[in-house]
């Protein structure tokens, strides 16, 4: 399993960063973080599912993902496209339904010929407590991707 790091900014913004390498070339691991069905694999942390996924990719369209935990209970997060870079770059906000804080997601697929290094750079954060359920989640989420490509 590659290793996963989280760092704190100093500054006034408190981010989170991710990186891992996917058994997987870059335009498959993009397509697994782009299309729909794909998403529904991997994108929702721990043992929640993704029971709805709608995605407009283009710089000004928004995404949708409801993740469903086993008691059924329902967390939805949505945002807007803000870098399309096929198969290299995706930048997008980060909003939970009926909570008034967005963040800022980055995602860089970096070739390393059959594997692709993910960085993922999660910003504006309120507090490190917020930064710290959102490092939990994306890495149960990366858990799940990871695994997806392997055994794909």
């Amino acid at each position: 399993m590659a290793a996963t790091t989280a760092t704190a900014a100093a500054s006034d913004t408190i981010t989170l960063r991710l990186a891992r390498t996917l058994p997987a070339p870059r335009e498959r691991v993009f397509r697994a973080w782009t299309r729909p069905e794909q998403v529904k694999q991997w994108s929702a942390p721990h043992d929640a599912s993704v029971a709805e996924c709608e995605i407009d990719l283009r710089v000004g369209g928004r995404y949708r993902i409801a993740m469903q935990r086993p008691n059924g209970e329902r967390y939805t997060v949505g945002g807007i496209y803000q870098e399309v870079n096929p198969p290299a770059r995706l930048v997008y906000t980060w909003q939970w339904e009926g909570r008034p804080d967005e963040t800022l997601v980055t995602i860089e697929f970096n070739d390393r010929g059959a594997e692709t290094e993910l960085v993922l750079t999660h910003t504006r954060f309120a507090s490190a407590e917020e930064r710290g359920k959102h490092e939990h989640g994306w890495t149960g989420c990366l858990d799940k991707l990871e695994k997806v490509m392997r055994d794909a």
